[in-house]
């Protein structure tokens, strides 16, 4: 995929350079294994006219590309109309020619919780694991960071952003078709990573650890957002059906036990930066994302339940460094 020429181009120059054994493959490997709607989601960004936006800024809430006045009223229904080709959206929000993305989840308030808190990322490599359709990447580089690689499996993700990038072609942020398990061992190379809302997503979370740490350089430091519940050193909620209706999640810790994992994991310096409930005005349904959402997922008695009578779901943000 010739969009990710510019990747290449910068981490020759890196020391990340020898992820360039294995990475263009692996790109084209799983864009060849591809989705049933790749081709409908490819049309789309091949659609989108070709416009110059007057301004970029990835440093406010929503993320914005250009202005309404660089378009005119014809060109941005058809801009808008593409752009809902691509639902659901969930990550965001983003401002496009004007065209407000409402998305499921108000990912700026998470970024303002956490930003306060980490390292500058001016000048840095950046790797964001689970990174959707690349939003928190994208004010990443707005920190100032030399490189972003987003990693995320899930096509569509992969394809938002394609759309987005055709109106930033220059700014170094990369949402490759990866899951982790599809990054070297022992890359070593990254100066920041983050993990939001991905650990309880793992059948092995200290695995997963593991994993986070072997890319990050001496020195590095691991962002590190997830589920907890409340309970001492030894708690672990490990649902035996679903939670919050997602399948896919299997081990919510304790803040102790957490801290205990990135411990024995080798991680240093281990300190929690904060801790908030979801609210239903940071996860919701709207007009881009109209299937279920936080509000469908709790107790309608009790919000301080999901549905399956489970604790509602509570996040924190670690921050730990690598010996």
């Amino acid at each position: 995929m010739t969009i990710y020429q510019r990747l290449y181009e910068q981490l020759a120059d890196s020391p990340l350079e020898w992820w360039l054994d294995t990475l263009p493959a692996t790109i084209a490997a799983n864009f060849e294994r591809g989705h049933g709607d790749l081709a409908k989601w490819q049309a789309v960004v091949d659609m989108l006219p070709a416009i110059a936006p007057s301004s970029i800024d990835l440093s406010a809430g929503s993320v914005r590309i250009g202005m309404s006045d660089d378009i005119d009223a014809e060109t941005a229904v058809e801009v808008e109309r593409q752009l809902r080709i691509m639902h659901p959206w969930r990550k965001g929000p983003y401002s496009v020619f004007g065209i407000d993305i409402d998305t499921e989840w108000r990912s700026d308030w998470k970024w303002l919780r956490l930003q306060q808190h980490i390292s500058p990322l001016k000048g840095r490599y950046v790797l964001d694991v689970g990174c959707g359709n690349g939003y928190h990447a994208w004010r990443m580089a707005g920190e100032g960071a030399e490189l972003v690689a987003g990693v995320d499996p899930t096509m569509l993700f992969v394809m938002q952003y394609q759309a987005l990038q055709q109106y930033m072609p220059h700014v170094p942020v990369y949402v490759l078709p990866l899951g982790v398990e599809h990054l070297p061992r022992k890359l070593n190379g990254f100066d920041t990573l983050f993990s939001m809302g991905v650990l309880y997503h793992r059948r092995s979370p200290i695995d997963h650890l593991y994993e986070l740490r072997s890319l990050l350089r001496p020195g590095g430091e691991l962002v590190l957002e997830t589920l907890v519940v409340d309970g001492g050193v030894d708690t672990v909620l490990v649902p035996q059906g679903r939670y919050a209706k997602m399948r896919n999640v299997w081990f919510i810790p304790s803040l102790l036990a957490l801290e205990g994992w990135l411990v024995r994991c080798g991680f240093k310096n281990v300190r929690l930066v904060d801790i908030a409930l979801t609210s239903l005005d940071e996860q919701r349904s709207t007009d881009w994302m109209t299937f279920d959402s936080l509000p469908d997922f709790l107790d309608p008695d009790d919000r301080t339940l999901t549905v399956e009578g489970l604790p509602a779901p509570k996040r924190v943000v670690y921050i730990a460094e690598v010996p």
